[in-house]
């Protein structure tokens, strides 16, 4: 069913595969990969579609995933209301991926939104890139500081509207599941890999050594070891 048009401030998720351009080296990859990315957005908004009313494109590569009904009489609900089922479809998603070997990066920004039949930049003229959910969650996905790992999803906390804190966005069934990180003051992440809080300090150990080890492996190449 085709999707309607839609103006207003919400919640927009941008999200891609990663290593993308290296999976392009085998076609067969590259087709299998696009090919779960889209099987899995449209089952998990199929699964969702009574929660908030989410919603999402998908393009190439990516997904861009949104809220269609944030307010309640031009209220912005409650997280568990309107973002938790967003991260629902998320999670989901890279559930999914996971389990066929493949990983996603995901932002989510809060911000003007506006779909007619292709996504649009509210406020182009003078300011394309900030107040712009769809532009914010994009560009710190891809150009982010400090730059998203893979699997990882985060919030950006400067565009999140009032009320909605750690406190509020670790209520209900994410509780605990919302971290900041040190060192990183502009971001929530969420922990979409694990199913309870006191999992996640051993995830970042066991992430935080993977990651180093890429590193060690460089090293051990580049002296011909």
């Amino acid at each position: 069913m085709p999707i309607k048009n839609y103006e207003g401030n919400t919640f927009v998720a941008y999200l891609d595969i990663c290593g993308f351009k290296a999976l392009m080296r085998s076609e067969q990859k590259a087709w299998t990969a696009l090919d779960k990315l889209y099987t899995y957005g449209y089952q998990a908004l199929k699964q969702f579609k009574n929660q908030a009313k989410i919603e999402g494109v998908f393009v190439s590569d990516c997904g861009i995933l949104f809220v269609r009904k944030p307010c309640i009489d031009n209220t912005l609900t409650s997280p568990e209301t309107a973002l938790h089922p967003l991260l629902s479809v998320i999670r989901a998603i890279n559930r999914n991926m996971l389990n066929n070997d493949f990983m996603l990066t995901t932002s989510i920004a809060y911000g003007p939104f506006k779909y007619q039949k292709r996504i649009e930049f509210v406020g182009i003229e003078k300011n394309p890139i900030y107040g712009n959910a769809y532009v914010s969650a994009y560009f710190d996905c891809e150009n982010g500081l400090p730059k998203i790992q893979p699997g990882q999803c985060r919030l950006i906390k400067g565009s999140f509207p009032e009320g909605y804190d750690m406190e509020s966005l670790n209520n209900g069934q994410f509780s605990g599941l919302l971290r900041e990180k040190p060192g990183d003051a502009k971001h929530y992440y969420f922990y979409w890999m694990r199913n309870y809080p006191e999992e996640i300090d051993t995830f970042e150990e066991i992430y935080q050594d993977a990651y180093n080890l890429k590193y060690q492996g460089m090293l051990k190449a580049l002296k011909g070891c």
